[in-house]
């Protein structure tokens, strides 16, 4: 009888990330939490982080329900100690990072007309939704370019290629983002680290955006989910540079 490898052997059962271990920012609940339930399902062991400690307990105990391997840490994404705390934490319990997923987002006070918005409304956007990616990404990266490869997946949306009014701000921050993911996948690649981005379009969560969503007409977590499993099972020779992820009902 011919034995298979134990990569093999995970594959064949459905658990190509077994061995893995991905860090999902924003991760205790909507599109986060099921990015990171579709990591564990494809067998990563799974660090996530939030700012509400109830929902990370709720989070942590559906994942490890459905048998992942889970650390549940409180950080802002937005507070750089707190960032590499956490980072720490996730590789002394579950080991060195493989897939970095940057989740965490806020549409905050950001929509309206910018002659509107205040400094402080500005600062929580783009602090939130591009300068964490910055502090995030930094400390990871060093670890992956020393095992030479990993995923970074960053959560973008269709307002980073797309504008419209009242979205000044969280376009801003959308479209900086595209930017910084696009040099990140430049610089990185040669380390063999690929950098993705997922733009979804509008997302049945708790979110809050410009208004009420037809349930019928958006996306809902599973898809991003989904898509993120898709480019982090792909084959190791080639990168998926960028999603568009839109429903197929038209809004």
């Amino acid at each position: 009888m011919i034995s298979i490898s134990a990569a093999n052997s995970a594959n064949a059962l459905g658990k190509p990330l077994q061995g893995g271990v991905a860090l999902v920012t924003g991760g205790s609940r909507g599109i986060g939490k099921a990015i990171a339930m579709r990591l564990a399902t494809l067998g990563a062991a799974v660090g996530i982080c939030g700012r509400d400690e109830e929902k990370l307990i709720l989070a942590a105990h559906e994942l490890e329900a459905a048998g992942a391997r889970i650390l549940a840490r409180r950080a802002d994404v937005t507070k750089e100690p707190e960032i590499r705390a956490f980072i720490d934490a996730t590789e002394k319990q579950l080991g060195g990072i493989t897939i970095l997923v940057n989740n965490a987002g806020t549409g905050g006070g950001g929509f309206g007309a910018i002659q509107e918005k205040s400094e402080a409304e500005w600062d929580q956007v783009m602090n939130t939704n591009l300068k964490s990616v910055f502090f995030v990404s930094r400390a990871v990266i060093p670890g992956m370019i020393q095992r030479r490869g990993g995923d970074i997946i960053n959560i973008s949306s269709l307002a980073g290629k797309n504008t419209f009014a009242g979205g000044g701000i969280y376009c801003a921050s959308k479209w900086g983002l595209q930017g910084l993911s696009g040099c990140m996948a430049e610089d990185l690649r040669a380390h063999g680290i690929r950098v993705s981005v997922i733009c979804p379009g509008s997302v049945a969560t708790d979110f809050r955006g410009r208004g009420p969503k037809d349930p019928g007409k958006v996306l809902t977590a599973a898809d991003v989910a989904h898509a993120v499993g898709m480019v982090a099972t792909q084959g190791p020779q080639s990168f998926i540079s960028e999603v568009h992820l839109r429903p197929v009902a038209k809004p």
